[in-house]
């Protein structure tokens, strides 16, 4: 028998830490080769990590939300041959052990206890006279009781009250509660409530916390909104939606804003760019690399639709489609969530009149959707009744003037509202 001692691997891409999302196993499992034993998260993504080896788990490192360095022993296995090389099982870092001392150290033994004589019984106390207000005479409470008495629909006079001279106290309401007292007209009776809950924010929830404070502390945002007449768009949809082949997706708005996008940051290449605020440059990109902000129920995730400009509408439908599911299930690659150069981040059924959406750190621009609604507006001085979208925009104004943040989202209007422009 030998104890095999596995290091967190080089995930690639630059990676030098990770944070254990969750452990697989136990020590005392039982596990094959390629089994499933540890979920990593990086800078970039979430890694699986299978096990290198069979063997029992003799020891694990980390609990949910500790940081590992790559390279550092994470979990040892004992197996039946004759486990890893001395000089290829390096002891964890110093300061890590002590920290897992610290978190793990018993607590000091108590000591025996004594036998201790029994007290002898205290007499009862002599009951608390209970006092009820006189007719017409004003019941004494303090201004807490009163507030509370009236929040519950409580008449006072009704009330007897046990404090000095018959003050009523919180104790004399519970007490006439719970007596089955009848309930004024008022309502239904509250109580105040004092529970609390601690959640760790740890995993995708803290880095989507620091991506969040980086991008908001670090950038200038402003932001510029603007409504869309996409009636004859919807028409569009519609028809296509109802002519479509065999295979094909179901289209939302989504992918024509996607290529309305193609020909709006092409013609505005300042907002299709990753500013490296470090080095002081910006890249202009001419690919177009839309993220498409992602609800799962872990969290955030940003999905990436690569290379927009080489795709027609349909291909734009499926691969959002398809990122976005993968983000959803847990399957998404690192290629998948990364690389975007601009984003897009839709409120769907929710709508909203307008949001101020955060800069995808790197990009320098992204774009909110809310959900579009027959609305009445005036057409050649006659009220009609239009599908209007709004549209949010936040951008970077470090390098994105108030003039082309506006000119994009402006040129991205016409386009909707004239959707055979789109593809010509």
């Amino acid at each position: 028998m030998g104890i095999f001692a596995f290091k967190l691997p080089d995930i690639g891409e630059g990676v030098v830490e990770g944070e254990v999302v969750e452990w697989m196993v136990s020590v005392g499992d039982t596990v094959k080769e390629d089994d499933p034993i540890l979920s990593v998260m990086t800078d970039k993504a979430t890694v699986e990590i299978p096990s290198p080896t069979d063997g029992v788990v003799k020891s694990i490192v980390g609990e949910p939300g500790t940081i590992l360095a790559v390279g550092q022993v994470c979990i040892e296995f004992e197996t039946d041959g004759e486990g890893t090389p001395a000089e290829e099982t390096p002891e964890p870092a110093e300061e890590v052990v002590e920290e897992i001392v610290e978190e793990t150290a018993p607590e000091p033994a108590a000591p025996e206890p004594q036998a201790v004589p029994e007290p002898a019984p205290s007499p009862a106390p002599a009951p608390t006279p209970v006092v009820v207000a006189a007719p017409g005479a004003r019941p004494l409470a303090s201004p807490a009781v009163r507030q509370r008495a009236r929040e519950s629909g409580i008449d006072l006079t009704t009330v007897a009250g046990s404090g000095p001279a018959g003050r009523i106290t919180h104790a004399d309401l519970d007490s006439w509660k719970d007596a089955g007292s009848p309930v004024a007209a008022g309502g239904p009776s509250r109580s105040a409530k004092t529970g609390t809950t601690e959640v760790p924010v740890i995993g995708l929830r803290r880095k989507i916390s620091e991506s969040m404070t980086a991008s908001y502390t670090t950038i200038p945002h402003f932001s510029y909104f603007e409504e869309v007449d996409i009636t004859h768009l919807d028409e569009l949809r519609v028809h296509l939606n109802a002519t479509r082949s065999e295979g094909q997706p179901k289209l939302t708005y989504l992918p024509f804003i996607m290529q309305a996008l193609v020909k709006a940051l092409g013609e505005n290449p300042v907002c299709n760019a990753l500013f490296d605020d470090d080095k002081g440059v910006v890249t202009r990109h001419e690919a177009v690399h839309l993220g498409i902000a992602t609800q799962t129920d872990r969290g955030l995730y940003v999905p990436v639709v690569k290379h927009v400009e080489a795709q027609d509408v349909w291909q734009s439908a499926s691969e959002m489609q398809r990122v976005s599911q993968a983000a959803r299930d847990g399957t998404a690659g690192l290629d998948e969530l990364t690389g975007s150069t601009f984003t897009i981040t839709s409120l769907g059924r929710m709508g909203g009149l307008g949001a101020t959406p955060i800069i995808n750190k790197p990009e320098v621009g992204i774009l909110g959707v809310h959900n579009a609604v027959d609305t009445p507006v005036v057409r050649a001085g006659q009220i009609v009744v239009r599908k209007m979208l709004r549209l949010s925009s936040s951008w970077d104004h470090r390098v994105v003037d108030g003039w082309d943040g506006a000119m994009l989202v402006q040129r991205l209007k016409t386009l909707l509202e004239n959707p055979a422009t789109i593809f010509m």
